[in-house]
């Protein structure tokens, strides 16, 4: 039997592309969106497909979703939080009442999401989660610091959830996208208000960049979502699915740069136990 799937912000971009696939492939979905008017093109007329109004951070959203979702297919064994935009400006320069909305979406939509279809799961003793990160949750850019916040907590989430529910028969993934031609970096995307000047060759000119390059991005949400299925589909899913080259590019670069920290600075790091005094001496 195919696998259940609800997918959240499918109006677009990452959520729409792999609606698109799994319809085609012939899977059961339950497509959702704050609008639910630009996704009945998708649903309309296939049967094993539905069309669902939800914005993640209304609960009563959340919970009338789920609840609709078993009562046309009786389960769900995959959950996509999809949802989410970004924010761009440098950390000094964003809103305090955008960023707190930030979060609303990108993280706590998608953690009382994740909470309510948890139940349902640890019962069917199967089921997988799939959290959307960015490469820009294992590695950060200027202009893009509460954004990356988000995605950080997303991550660690993500990571202890994984080692809570696999005992239960459930699967967690994370998908760490680079660069895709979305609406992320276009219309998607929120811009600060405030410009400070001293973050001109920083942060507005990673933001200049980004802008200018939207729409262009090497990366195909429709093969984005054929990896996403093909990770699902595995006997061993990975945690980690990163996707696009610069985002092994980028992670590597980290992991370069933590290696190199870890190295250099092991005898400071591992001499701070209770009988380390005469290292300091």
């Amino acid at each position: 039997m195919k696998k259940i799937w609800l997918i959240t912000g499918t109006s677009t971009g990452f959520g729409r592309s792999l609606g698109e696939v799994l319809i085609k492939k012939g899977y059961p979905v339950a497509l959702t969106a704050r609008h639910v008017d630009q996704i009945h093109d998708l649903v309309d007329g296939q049967e094993q497909a539905m069309a669902l109004t939800l914005d993640v951070t209304k609960k009563k959203d959340v919970r009338s979703a789920v609840k609709q979702v078993f009562e046309r297919f009786g389960r769900i064994d995959v959950l996509v939080n999809n949802a989410g935009y970004g924010y761009f400006g440098a950390v000094e320069e964003c809103d305090e009442h955008e960023v707190r909305n930030l979060f609303e979406t990108n993280f706590w939509g998608l953690s009382d999401l994740t909470r309510a279809v948890l139940p349902f799961m640890r019962k069917q003793r199967s089921g997988h989660i799939v959290n959307f990160s960015s490469i820009g949750g294992l590695t950060a850019f200027p202009a893009f610091g509460y954004y990356h916040a988000t995605k950080f907590a997303v991550e660690g989430l993500s990571q202890a959830l994984a080692k809570e529910v696999a005992p239960l028969g459930i699967k967690v993934t994370l998908v760490e996208p680079g660069a895709f031609r979305t609406d992320w970096a276009g219309r998607s995307a929120l811009d600060r208000k405030e410009i400070i000047d001293d973050y001109a060759d920083t942060a507005e000119q990673r933001i200049t960049f980004t802008r200018k390059k939207s729409g262009t991005q090497p990366g195909s949400p429709l093969l984005a979502a054929q990896a996403i299925i093909k990770a699902i589909e595995a006997e061993e899913s990975p945690i980690h699915l990163l996707l696009g080259k610069d985002a092994v590019q980028n992670a590597r670069l980290q992991l370069k740069s933590i290696k190199k920290d870890l190295e250099t600075w092991e005898p400071v790091s591992t001499h701070v136990d209770f009988g380390d005094e005469k290292y300091w001496e």
